[in-house]
């Protein structure tokens, strides 16, 4: 089932316009969404970033946010979907091609549910990594449908054989490619400060505050490529990893080569956390 604009309608319903900015100019926002047990993972979070991400390019709703959290759970519950993802993307709608915003367009809404296991292997294994520069624009901190850097970078990690790239601007780490990056350095717990070169991560939220309840020190504050391979542990968090350990970068192991105290200590709090909203532990 597809949410598009404010019908819900079957998929081979759906009728696209060609004349739609997201497909001229990736012209709109995006949000991912986690569903545990049919009930969507952190939802307000999600919807305070999307309402960000719209201001930030000047883009307005269709309708309230509070109609959009009717119609979104509207969706689960049509979609029959209780282990997956919500993906839920806002274009500026359809005009005549043109770089400047047309004067009169109407907001284009589509949402839909997929099945997805949680990623077990990796959160149990830890990932390997790559390092590639960071060429993304200025303003990570938009979900923006742009993400053909993303898309290449992701495809860079699959060429190199590892599951994920950490990205860097001139030796400084930013992110990864779908997720942001945490090291573990004398028992802190450290990351890159949330400005406009990285994705203000709702899972990254998340685990400060299970780190504040553990009493772990948290640091956001930049960190190099050398001091990422020297770190004790490192991981990743996002909506779709969770909080999954990076074992190897660049060919060299972090730590010992395995998931570290830290973060294990850091996915059972997350299980937890699941749980508590969601009403039961995730399958």
């Amino acid at each position: 089932m597809i949410l598009y604009n404010d019908a819900i309608l079957e998929r081979n319903e759906v009728a696209v316009s060609p004349e739609d900015r997201g497909y001229y100019f990736g012209d709109g926002v995006y949000e991912v969404f986690r569903l545990y047990n049919g009930r969507l993972f952190e939802p307000e979070a999600h919807k305070e970033r999307l309402l960000r991400s719209a201001r930030e390019i000047r883009l307005s709703l269709p309708y309230s946010a509070d109609k959009l959290t009717r119609r979104l759970d509207d969706l689960v519950q049509a979609s029959g979907v209780t282990e997956g993802t919500l993906y839920l993307q806002i274009t500026r709608g359809c005009a005549p091609r043109a770089h400047g915003f047309p004067a009169e367009c109407t907001p284009v809404l589509m949402a839909y549910c997929t099945e997805a296991a949680r990623p077990a292997a990796g959160m149990e294994r830890g990932i390997t990594a790559v390092t590639v520069p960071d060429i993304r624009w200025l303003r990570c901190d938009i979900k923006s449908l742009n993400l053909l850097p993303n898309v290449l970078a992701k495809q860079e990690a699959a060429d190199r054989g590892v599951n994920e790239v950490v990205l860097h601007r001139n030796g400084t780490v930013t992110e990864c490619s779908a997720s942001n990056l945490m090291i573990v350095r004398d028992g802190a717990i450290r990351t890159h400060p949330a400005n406009n070169l990285i994705l203000h991560g709702i899972t990254r939220k998340v685990v400060f505050r299970l780190a504040q309840e553990l009493a772990l020190p948290v640091e956001e504050e930049p960190f190099s490529i050398e001091e990422l391979l020297a770190a004790e542990e490192a991981f990743v968090t996002g909506t779709t990893v969770e909080v999954t350990p990076v074992i190897e970068v660049d060919g060299r192991r972090i730590g010992n080569g395995r998931p570290g105290p830290v973060t294990r200590l850091l996915q059972e709090r997350f299980v937890q956390e699941i749980a508590r909203q969601t009403g039961r532990l995730p399958n």
